[in-house]
């Protein structure tokens, strides 16, 4: 009986693009580096080709789906998960901005122009059909006609369109991700900026973790507060939840773990069964403070200029965008890069950064959206007086 090949996870296949880029950045010869400049010139141009049908793709079916008359509890649960994601970006945002200065200016700052330093070949310009802008201005005028006229078969061709959209992210955008990865930094190398921003981020990282935590234990102090129940307690019963999530790097994976730990903390089935699995495609604090963390220091390191109502209207439309992601490999980071690019004005070489630090922190991100579900049940729980829902 012949044994199923291991597929290498995305994670340890960026991990040893950058290595590999680090590496032969400053060993291999000026051509050879532009052969994989030019691919991330075509790749980049493709990727923001991309964008407005990613937003349009993934936004649209999300807000259709919400429904009009999905009753009091969703309303409320989508409401809380969506605070509990923006208060997360806020409280990243102004942590960030507070400790992140002092660690960046020892390291000297970089252009994203000297990370693309060694010219293409050549390039293939791939204009986007529609701007970010147009395109969640479409998205989010779809999403609610449908919901509120209710109609199925435009519901049902825009959900096909997800799938489309699914499909390219996972079989193409993702498997490429590596090389474009590889690229950018062994750009970075022969420009003589890898080892400097490398250091940097392990530091960043570390804090984010940090975050992460104190994150966590906030929304357990909050939901033990109001439920009268130990917070400690309740924490450690989701440690299981948050054990499978570092594994998976996968809400949707998680969810019958999360379940049956939710049940464990007395939550009441009905309520459970209906805000785990909803929490797991809205609920997206982990993945919130992670991009926010990281526009700033990646900001802070090219001396960008930002203030915090530029991050204020990020941080809220961050938090619709997420909505959309669950479900999709890299999909938050996916559905992020219109904003980073609209709102910050972050370019390419900016974005591919975002995306190799975000993969770098895919895991603990997921394990503290999961977590935190648990979290927004128990509250849910206590909102609902332990009634059924029917």
């Amino acid at each position: 009986m012949t044994e199923k090949k291991q597929k290498l996870g995305l994670l340890p296949r960026v991990v040893l693009a950058i290595m590999f880029g680090v590496l032969l950045g400053s060993v291999l010869p000026l051509g050879f580096v532009r052969v994989f400049a030019t691919f991330n010139c075509i790749f980049g141009n493709f990727l923001q080709f991309l964008i407005p049908l990613i937003i349009i793709g993934l936004v649209a079916p999300a807000i259709a789906d919400i429904g009009r008359s999905a009753g009091r509890l969703l309303v409320i649960t989508v409401l809380i998960a969506y605070l509990d994601s923006i208060f997360a970006g806020f409280f990243s945002y102004f942590t960030s901005s507070s400790i992140f200065p002092g660690l960046i200016s020892g390291a000297g700052s970089f252009t994203a122009s000297a990370i693309a330093a060694p010219e293409a070949y050549f390039t293939i310009n791939i204009p986007p059909m529609v701007d970010v802008v147009t395109a969640l201005v479409f998205s989010f005028t779809l999403g609610l006609g449908i919901a509120y006229l209710s109609t199925p078969r435009l519901k049902e061709i825009f959900s096909e369109f997800r799938m489309v959209i699914a499909a390219t992210i996972e079989k193409a955008i993702i498997p490429l991700l590596p090389v474009y990865i590889f690229g950018i930094f062994l750009c970075m190398t022969h420009s003589g900026d890898a080892f400097r921003i490398l250091q940097v981020f392990a530091t960043i990282i570390g804090i984010i973790f940090a975050m992460h935590i104190f994150w966590i234990v906030i929304q357990f102090c909050i939901a033990g507060g109001l439920t009268k129940k130990n917070p400690l307690r309740l924490l450690w019963n989701m440690l299981p939840a948050y054990a499978t999530a570092l594994g998976t790097a996968s809400s949707a994976a998680t969810i019958p773990v999360t379940l049956k730990q939710t049940l464990k903390n007395g939550v009441s089935e009905p309520i459970a069964s209906f805000t785990v699995p909803l929490c797991a495609t809205i609920h997206m604090p982990g993945s919130i403070l992670k991009i926010t963390s990281c526009a700033v220091a990646l900001m802070l390191m090219q001396g960008m200029t930002y203030d915090f109502g530029m991050f204020a209207a990020f941080v809220m439309m961050l938090g619709v965008m997420a909505i959309a992601a669950p479900g999709v490999p890299g999909g938050s980071i996916m559905a992020a890069l219109g904003i980073l690019a609209s709102i910050l004005g972050f370019s390419e070489a900016d974005q591919a950064l975002m995306i190799a630090l975000y993969i770098a922190m895919d895991s603990f991100g997921t394990a503290g959206n999961v977590t935190g579900d648990g979290a927004i049940a128990l509250i849910m729980d206590k909102i609902n007086g332990n009634k059924s829902l029917l």
